[in-house]
């Protein structure tokens, strides 16, 4: 279930922050490149997976540490939800099937943290929202998940 909080992702105190990445070790764009900013670990995760590796595509890399905002860990779970990455506003980067494979990975690792998100998917990568939105409350049910979007969701 799908909880919307107006803000930046990267001020929130959840356990577990999960962001879109592709199979490439880019970071450098997008929430990755300041999840890549606030905790240099994440990105670190990621380049010790094989970069252009698509068997990686639905799965994850993690990291755990010091959260920026608060006196408690946080794992940064950089979601393989995406192949390949561009610039294009016809072409989707971002693979459904792939995040629905993720969260329920996500879903089943991290049993009892609390989550947060982005409208992973739907940025850069060029995802439909409400496609995206659909498999996060369908894999999530009943758990509650904290996608931050930069103004009010109506």
């Amino acid at each position: 279930m799908i909880n919307y909080i107006v803000g930046n992702v990267l001020d929130s105190r959840d356990d577990v922050l999960v962001h879109g990445c592709n199979c490439f070790n880019t970071m450098r764009s997008g929430v990755a490149a300041l999840v890549t900013r606030y905790y240099p670990g994440a990105s670190e995760a990621d380049k010790q997976t094989f970069a252009g590796d698509e068997t990686k595509i639905g799965t994850y890399s993690f990291w755990t540490g010091k959260n920026k905002n608060c006196d408690k860990d946080i794992t940064v779970v950089n979601a393989y939800t995406q192949t390949t990455y561009g610039r294009s506003k016809t072409f989707v980067f971002a693979d459904y099937d792939a995040i629905r494979n993720v969260m329920t990975e996500i879903r089943d690792d991290f049993k009892g943290k609390t989550i947060c998100m982005p409208k992973i998917g739907a940025g850069l990568a060029g995802g439909d929202w409400s496609i995206i939105e659909k498999i996060i409350n369908e894999v999530f049910g009943d758990i509650q998940v904290n996608v931050y979007v930069l103004e009010e969701v109506s």
